[in-house]
């Protein structure tokens, strides 16, 4: 609707998790590197984590997307999986078997152990190649502590030099206990590199935004008044997926009265029909803004 008249090549604030609109904040630079460095140097396992909407699939992508063509990856989206269903799409997005063998179940017989001895031997094949294998595991705080503790037996998959498989867990805070649990304690272990993404400043969000107006091609049609920045970073708390809500809907408004120029009211309009309420500071403000975080972030 408004991405014609402001001159956008596509949708600037879509909740897509496209790589190209990643937002290096200081938090997901930082994020970034390590992640890289954990890649390049077979650290075995990290874990990153963030709260819901701070852009962990986003930077997934991302860093998918810069890999060099010798790491062979696969990317876990869908955390609610058997421990065999886990396999098969490992040795599926590894390219090790076609998605058509999977549909058409000719892997149904086949025995966890008979997969887990599959996924060993296609990366020992790597060796000689001096390739690598990185597993990403997305909405990690939902997995199922079995299957947990399969990707825990994944990471002993070794030679006396080095880790064959690096694997990154993505999970919501909650991950972070789910990991310190006594029975997760031998996985826990494992972990190398761990980091937690953090909330936009209010100046990164400025720079958030013009980032995506930019990417989207029409950074010189509107622009956000400064008090509408204000706004928008305390009424989604730094949290880019409320960002980009509260960001479409002011820029319908200004779409509507045909303007170039996002002022607060717009925002504070557009923050009111997303139920994205200001609280006044208080010992239980943090825990209030969270819930309104929360519920937003379903719809």
């Amino acid at each position: 609707m408004y991405e014609d008249y402001y001159g956008f090549t596509e949708k600037p604030f879509s909740l897509t998790p496209d790589p190209k609109y990643l937002f290096k904040s200081e938090s997901h630079a930082n994020a970034y590197e390590l992640l890289q460095y954990a890649v390049r140097r077979r650290e075995g396992f990290a874990v990153v984590t963030g709260d819901i909407g701070t852009g962990k699939t986003t930077l997934c992508r991302a860093l998918l997307e810069e890999i060099d063509r010798n790491t062979f990856t696969a990317l876990v989206l869908n955390p609610f999986l058997s421990e065999e269903d886990l396999l098969k799409l490992i040795l599926q997005d590894f390219g090790v078997v076609s998605r058509e063998d999977v549909k058409r179940g000719r892997l149904a017989n086949v025995s966890k152990q008979e997969l887990i001895e599959t996924i060993y031997d296609f990366l020992l094949s790597l060796l000689p190649l001096r390739a690598s294998a990185v597993l990403i595991i997305d909405e990690a705080q939902n997995l199922p502590m079995p299957v947990l503790e399969q990707i825990r037996i994944l990471s002993n998959l070794e030679t006396d030099k080095e880790k064959l498989l690096q694997i990154v867990l993505v999970g919501q805070l909650n991950l972070n206990p789910i990991l310190k649990a006594p029975q997760m304690r031998q996985l826990d272990q494992r972990v190398s590199i761990r980091y937690q993404l953090r909330p936009l400043s209010r100046d990164e969000v400025a720079a958030y935004v013009s980032h995506r107006l930019n990417v989207a091609g029409g950074s010189a049609s509107v622009t956000f008044q400064p008090k509408a920045l204000d706004l928008i970073h305390r009424r989604a708390s730094g949290i880019p997926r409320l960002v980009n809500l509260l960001c479409d809907r002011s820029l319908l408004a200004a779409y509507s009265t045909r303007t170039n120029k996002v002022s607060a009211d717009m925002v504070y309009q557009a923050a009111e029909s997303l139920e994205l309420v200001e609280t006044a500071p208080s010992r239980f403000g943090w825990f209030r803004r969270r819930a309104s975080v929360a519920v937003t972030a379903k719809y």
